[in-house]
């Protein structure tokens, strides 16, 4: 019986690597998108028109703004987990569920490519006791 496979191949890796620049590159964009739109670099302001509406206006754009930032926050986030795996990838643990030790199928790394935790352990984990 063949030993089970404990790491990826490096050309796996390079695989995996060129799917989170991919991601990592489109997430840097989509957050870019996010500030402007945060700081309202396009000038679509409500200040040019009758106080009735601005006040109107204002309450959405508080709202929005608020759905905008936690929006940035977890594009921020999304990308630090890229980033992570790609130092996962430099130093050998990528692609190993942190808790089973084995490795995760390339199915879900393909899906999230930064996951650290197979299936099995990720609904233990979520399974009450």
């Amino acid at each position: 019986m063949a030993a089970e496979k404990v790491k990826y191949s490096d050309e796996e890796l390079e695989e995996f690597k060129e799917l989170i620049h991919g991601k990592l590159e489109k997430a840097k964009k989509e957050l870019e998108l996010l500030i402007d739109a945060f700081s309202h670099k396009d000038g679509n302001t409500t200040d040019d028109t009758s106080p009735t509406f601005k006040l109107m206006e204002d309450g959405a754009e508080v709202s929005s703004k608020e759905e905008i930032g936690q929006l940035a926050a977890r594009q921020k986030k999304f990308i630090q987990n890229l980033e992570n795996a790609l130092l996962r990838i430099k130093n050998g643990t990528y692609g190993i569920c942190r808790v089973t030790g084995k490795l995760i199928p390339k199915e879900r790394l393909r899906a999230v490519p930064h996951a650290t935790l197979s299936m099995e352990a990720k609904t233990s984990q979520n399974r009450p006791d």
